[in-house]
C-alpha cells in the first residue's frame, strides 16, 4: 500500500434475501420456505430468492419456468415494492444516526463512510455489528455488512460471510486477502468477463496482479484500468450522499407473447406513462429513449434515440419509441417491453462531496 493513497472506514451494508425475507416476515406461513419473488411458473423473471429457494440454484433474473423445474416446491409471491420502500426508508433511518455519508444503491444496499462517525467510535467494525444488531432489533431482518478502506473491498467483504456475517478486512490484510480471491468475486467481473480471465490463465487476484497494465488494457480496454488498480486495493471513488439518478425506465412481462406490433403499441402506451409519472415525480427529463425487448426464445434487444432536447411527457417519448418499435423488423414474438430515459438533466448537478480523510497507517485499525 502506497503512504499517499487516502484510507477511510467504510462499511457496505447488504440486507439478506431482502425481498424475500420481507414477505417471510409479513407472513410467517412462508418461514423456512423455498420463495420466489416476482415471475411465475408459467411467465416472468424472478427478482429475488429465499436462501431456501437457492439451494436448489434458483435466483434473481432466472426465469419463472427454470425456477420451478429447480425446484418444483417452489412458491411464487407478488413483490410489494411500496413495502420494500418503507422498510428501506427504516433501515437508512438507522444509517443516518451514525453518518451523514450514507450512499444507496439500491433499497437492500448502501455505502456508509464512518471515518468522522457521530457516534465518535474509532471502530468501524463495532458500528457495522451495532447497525445490524439495530437492523434485527427494530426491523426484524438480518444484513451483513463488509468492512474496509475503500468501497469496492468492502463490497467484496460483505457477501464473504452472509448471511447475518460480516467481514473486516483492515489494512494490512488488503493485498492478501485480494490476492487469495477468486477473480469471480471481484466486484465489477461478471460471468462473461470471467469466463474470458479463466481462458487467459487468471483464476485469482494474485494472478491477475502479475498482468500488467498495457495487458489489461490490450484484453479488456477501459476496464483493464479499474482491475489493475482495485487488485493493488486502490479505488477512491467517495462515498456519495447525493448520488444522481442518472435513468428512469419501466417494463412489463406479458402473460402471452405479442406477436402483432399494434398490440404492443398499447402496452408501450402504459409504460410510457408510467416512465413519464416517474420522471414528474422525480421533476427530470431526459434526452436519450431506449426501447427493450425480449424476444420468446429469451434473447435481448435494445434500441436508443437521442433528441435535441429534454422531454418528460407520455406522448413526446412515445413518438421515439414508435420509430425505435419499426425501424427494423421483430425476429420472434415478444414477451417483455420496456423504455428507459437517460441522459437527464441531473448529470450536470452531480457535484462531488468533499470528505476527510486519513493517512495511510498501519495502526489505522478497523
Amino acid at each position: 500500500m502506497e503512504s499517499d493513497i487516502p484510507l477511510r472506514k467504510i462499511i457496505h451494508v447488504d440486507m439478506d434475501a431482502f425481498y424475500a425475507s420481507v414477505e417471510q416476515m409479513d407472513f410467517p406461513e412462508l418461514k423456512g420456505k423455498a420463495i420466489a419473488v416476482g415471475g411465475s411458473e408459467q411467465r416472468g423473471v424472478v427478482s429475488a430468492a429465499s436462501y431456501e429457494a437457492r439451494k436448489f440454484g434458483v435466483k434473481s433474473a432466472m426465469s419463472g419456468a427454470q425456477a420451478k423445474r429447480n425446484c418444483p416446491e417452489l412458491i411464487f409471491v407478488k413483490p410489494r415494492f411500496d413495502r420494500y420502500k418503507d422498510i428501506s426508508k427504516q433501515i437508512r433511518k438507522i444509517f443516518f444516526d451514525y453518518t451523514d455519508l450514507v450512499e444507496p444503491l439500491s433499497l437492500d444496499e448502501a455505502y456508509l463512510d464512518v471515518t468522522v462517525n457521530k457516534k465518535g467510535n474509532p471502530s468501524a467494525s463495532l458500528i457495522a455489528e451495532e447497525i445490524r444488531s439495530r437492523i434485527l432489533k427494530e426491523v426484524g431482518l438480518t444484513a451483513s455488512a463488509g468492512i474496509s478502506i475503500n468501497k469496492f473491498i468492502a463490497k467484496v467483504a460483505s457477501d464473504y460471510n452472509k448471511p447475518n456475517g460480516q467481514k473486516t478486512v483492515n489494512p494490512e490484510d488488503v493485498l492478501p486477502f485480494l490476492e487469495a480471491l477468486d477473480i469471480r468475486k471481484f466486484y465489477g467481473v461478471g460471468k462473461v468477463t470471467a469466463e474470458k480471465m479463466y481462458q487467459l490463465g487468471i483464476y485469482t487476484g494474485k494472478d491477475l496482479k502479475l498482468k500488467s497494465l498495457e495487458y489489461l488494457d490490450s484484453h479488456f480496454g477501459k476496464s483493464g484500468q479499474y482491475y489493475y488498480h482495485v487488485v493493488r486495493g486502490i479505488h477512491n471513488s467517495e462515498v456519495k450522499p447525493n448520488r444522481i439518478r442518472k435513468s428512469l425506465a419501466a417494463e412489463r412481462t406479458f402473460s402471452e407473447n405479442l406477436s402483432s406490433e399494434i398490440f404492443m403499441l398499447e402496452k408501450l402506451e402504459l409504460i410510457a406513462e408510467e416512465v413519464s409519472k416517474r420522471l414528474k415525480r422525480n421533476k427530470v427529463a431526459g434526452k436519450t429513449i431506449t426501447l427493450k425487448i425480449k424476444y420468446s426464445d429469451f434473447t435481448l434487444q435494445t434500441r436508443s434515440k437521442t433528441l435535441l432536447y429534454f422531454i418528460s411527457d407520455a406522448h413526446l417519448i412515445m413518438d421515439t419509441v414508435k420509430t425505435l418499435l419499426i425501424q427494423e423488423e421483430l425476429s420472434n414474438s415478444v414477451r417483455l417491453l420496456g423504455i428507459s430515459i437517460s441522459n437527464l438533466n441531473t448529470e450536470k448537478q452531480d457535484k462531488k462531496l468533499e470528505q476527510k480523510s486519513v493517512s495511510v497507517q498501519l495502526q489505522f485499525k478497523f
